[in-house]
């Protein structure tokens, strides 16, 4: 059965045992109200380490004033029986005061890289991830961490923290978990009107006809993302907030489509007072 543990020195005690005792430990950081897509997570560290700790921590530090951080939804005993069966051993759940302090006043920044696409949108909101991360990999001692694709620019974030900070875990990602109409799997599903739900796969096919417009020869990144928000605005109630063309890794947006070169499409769009993201990332190969 799954152990569930509250505070932070205990935590930290059993992950040092774990380690000492030559055992591999994976890391599934969530915020809770686990999905498909969280679950996924957990199977890629199940078959890639010998211990999983998921951590259930919706992380204040991260929203902005105004955001849905007291909404966020929360079912810690539903969580702790869906990780559990998808293969975690342990489950932190740490309160805020215990992660947090009251006098609380150091936080990890990664510069450039937060200050675009979604940070430009929500600001101090990759400070609050980063510093968590963090903290969250001090308390379990990690062997690998694995996060999802969905959340592309974290993913970009995190590995840029690890790399710049000598942190030794290994950063697995994995795609992207979809509704059977395409709609990404997200905890934020839920607040949307059956209306909006309706009009919600707009986001995927958006992506979709980017990436067939570049497999058919565009490669003028103001024309695909002119496409992507006409396809949004005229099949949708959805505001969007951005379609961008970047490089994967440094995500510098692009004017136009290299080859051979990581490219990330993604956007982020509101229905009503409910905001999703979504992106696609491939590498056009290179002409011969």
């Amino acid at each position: 059965m799954v152990e569930v543990i509250h505070d932070i020195f205990s935590m930290q005690q059993q992950a040092e045992r774990i380690r000492r005792s030559g055992t591999t430990i994976g890391l599934v950081p969530t915020m809770g109200s686990l999905h498909e897509g969280h679950l996924s997570l957990i199977r890629r560290a199940r078959n890639q380490s010998d211990v999983v700790i998921t951590t259930v921590f919706v992380n204040p530090t991260q929203f902005a004033p105004g955001e849905d951080f007291e909404a966020y939804p929360r079912n810690l005993e539903r969580d702790v029986t869906l990780a559990h069966d998808a293969g975690t051993d342990y489950v932190f759940a740490p309160a805020s005061g215990e992660v947090y302090c009251q006098d609380h006043l150091t936080y990890v920044t990664v510069d450039q890289l937060t200050s675009v696409l979604e940070g430009k949108f929500r600001p101090n909101h990759f400070r609050g991830v980063t510093t968590v991360v963090a903290k969250l990999f001090n308390v379990t001692r990690p062997h690998i961490a694995v996060f999802g694709q969905k959340d592309a620019q974290q993913v970009v974030v995190i590995r840029r923290m690890v790399r710049d900070l000598n942190i030794d875990v290994e950063i697995v990602v994995v795609p992207i978990v979809r509704e059977p109409d395409g709609l990404a799997m997200s905890s934020r599903n839920v607040y949307l009107t059956d209306e909006q739900r309706r009009e919600a796969p707009v986001l995927f096919h958006s992506l979709g006809q980017a990436q067939t417009d570049i497999v058919n020869g565009e490669r003028s990144c103001g024309v695909i993302i002119r496409r992507m928000r006409e396809l949004i605005t005229s099949r949708s109630s959805a505001e969007i907030d951005y379609c961008s063309a970047a490089h994967g890794e440094s995500l510098e947006e692009l004017n136009s489509i290299p080859s051979g070169k990581p490219v990330l499409i993604s956007l982020a769009a509101r229905f009503g007072t409910t905001r999703l993201i979504d992106n696609i990332q491939f590498t056009v190969e290179k002409e011969t």
